[in-house]
């Protein structure tokens, strides 16, 4: 046998799974179609700028994170705890006054926080800070729980759903309001950031607890059996393991394995250098006019973490979900000209990422814990098969890890 255990696919949930088989002395290998681990948690470098593939976060609430991540390793650089936020009306800001008591008044100022708006937007965040099982019961539709809950007005539409559309990369509430309020749970318990050396520093943190060193550039053509074993067919060679773990990105998925296809939401980033600031906030904007441009939300990443940027310049990342991805770079330096209410036609334009796959749809009723097993000799494993996050994925590679581990007699 090449391995005890092979695992297909270097992302979070592959990563994962294959680190902790080889914590229980496991001989796993990895292999990995492109020319670097982290599937779609990745960061280009790009003439000193950090660009992460697709605007993502990290938060140090999940539980995952807690326990089996070296949060201070990666230096996490975090975001304000609020947004802003450009209106009709103009310009205003919700922010955490215990985190910036220094804009308690424009937060006040806001007009978001009438009594109405508040004690709606609180029956439905309720929830959430409870049991994670009772969150599943009667699942619903997130626009649904939210008019269930009474939640109307401009802090619904303005800053809820501004909000949400750019965290589950829809605007029509259709995803699992279980799921939404999982994620909303995150939020209320932490403030999420970013790693110094860009997200890419979490996938290199989990392979660097590897016993072998990922194999990169490699794709594989079919998974199979010969007998007890399991076959990992390569485009060159095939390679024969006691186990396999499919661990590939979702679009890869129905390729692999018997599963459907996995549905995925887009998104595109761009990201934009800058030698002058346009704000000093460390929030993230939205823009909540009634018309628009195609961006839901944008960031000075260098405000919160300067070291996404050579120093003296800034970083702006701008992303667009659903329609908004066909829209064209003047589209989107128009729209940020209005939101930083500066010129950007001087912006340097570093990269533009399209994400095809950046989230597996979450529907009701959700189901936080689908089934792994495949076969005798292979599992599957990914965010796909538990909550669309982060979280998901490690939890994802844990479930895995310790059923193949069982049938390894680990």
């Amino acid at each position: 046998m090449d391995a005890d255990v092979i695992v297909v696919g270097a992302g979070i949930a592959g990563l994962h799974c294959a680190g902790r088989l080889a914590a229980r002395g496991l001989d796993v290998l990895v292999l990995e179609a492109g020319d670097d681990v982290g599937g779609r948690v990745r960061t280009d470098v790009i003439d000193g700028y950090r660009c992460d593939r697709g605007f993502q976060v990290l938060n140090p609430a999940y539980p995952r994170i807690r326990s089996d991540v070296d949060v201070e390793a990666l230096d996490l650089r975090t975001f304000g705890r609020g947004v802003g936020v450009l209106r009709d009306q103009g310009r205003a800001v919700v922010a955490d006054p215990l985190r910036h008591p220094e804009r308690l008044l424009d937060t006040l100022r806001s007009g978001y926080l009438t009594p109405r708006q508040l004690l709606g937007a609180a029956r439905w965040v309720l929830p959430a800070l409870g049991s994670v099982a009772a969150l599943a019961d009667g699942d619903e539709g997130w626009a649904s729980s939210l008019d269930r809950s009474g939640a109307q007005g401009p802090l619904r539409r303005e800053v809820i759903e501004r909000f949400l559309a750019g965290t589950i990369l829809e605007s029509e509430g259709s995803s699992s309001a279980a799921y939404v309020r999982l994620l909303v749970r995150s939020f209320v318990r932490a403030t999420p950031g970013v790693p110094a050396e860009g997200m890419a520093a979490l996938p290199r943190q989990l392979a660097s607890r590897l016993s072998r060193p990922v194999r990169t550039g490699v794709r594989v053509d079919r998974v199979g059996r010969d007998g007890a074993r399991a076959v990992v067919h390569t485009d060159g060679e095939s390679l024969q393991a006691r186990q396999v773990v499919v661990a590939v990105d979702p679009r890869e998925v129905g390729r692999l394995t018997p599963l459907p296809a996995v549905a995925t939401k887009p998104l595109v980033t761009w990201w934009f250098a800058t030698g002058e600031r346009p704000t000093a906030t460390d929030l993230l904007l939205l823009d909540a006019r009634s018309r628009r441009g195609p961006l839901v939300d944008t960031a000075v990443l260098t405000n919160a973490a300067p070291s996404y940027a050579p120093p003296g310049r800034h970083l702006v990342q701008a992303t667009a979900v659903e329609e908004g991805c066909r829209a064209t770079e003047a589209d989107v330096r128009a729209q940020l000209a209005e939101l930083y209410a500066c010129d950007t036609g001087g912006w340097e334009l570093v990269v533009r990422h399209d994400v095809a796959d950046a989230l597996p749809v979450q529907p009701p009723p959700v189901q936080l814990r689908q089934p792994l097993v495949l076969d005798e000799a292979t599992v599957v494993c990914g965010d796909h098969r538990d909550t669309a996050s982060l979280q998901g994925a490690l939890v994802s590679g844990v479930r895995a890890a310790a059923l193949v581990a069982a049938r390894c007699g680990r």
